[in-house]
């Protein structure tokens, strides 16, 4: 089964907590054991599984990725937005996570984050259960 939905994103880079939308795809599928794949369908935005107990994990991690990969450093990418290109590599565009009883094998301070590198936008997520 497959399930997508929209993602709206308020700033340059930010991480957008998105366990409960892929968790209810998985409720809405039926599924009750199995893997379920989060693919963003982007090249300036990724996906990555951290800690969501701290919110400044999230804004260390965003911060550290702009100290390394500045907006601006003499990029040949015409458009502008290499970093974000760069840093959505470095997150990736999928991530797998076990299906146990209906529901997703997280670990107690885990969740699924949609990580925006070129915003603010609509994006997408794709969720396929197996």
């Amino acid at each position: 089964m497959i399930e997508s939905f929209k993602v709206p994103t308020r700033a340059r880079s930010e991480f957008i907590d998105i366990t409960g939308q892929v968790q209810n795809a998985v409720t809405s599928s039926g599924i009750s054991e199995g893997i379920c794949q989060i693919f963003i369908p982007h090249t300036t935005a990724g996906v990555t599984i951290n800690e969501n107990a701290d919110p400044d994990v999230t804004a260390d991690i965003i911060s550290t990725l702009d100290q390394i990969y500045p907006w601006r450093n003499n990029y040949r990418h015409m458009e502008g937005n290499s970093a974000a290109h760069i840093k959505a590599s470095l997150m990736g565009s999928s991530v797998m996570v076990p299906v146990k009883d209906g529901r997703l094998v997280l670990g107690t301070w885990q969740c699924i984050y949609f990580c925006e590198f070129d915003g603010p936008r609509t994006r997408n997520a794709v969720v396929n259960i197996l």
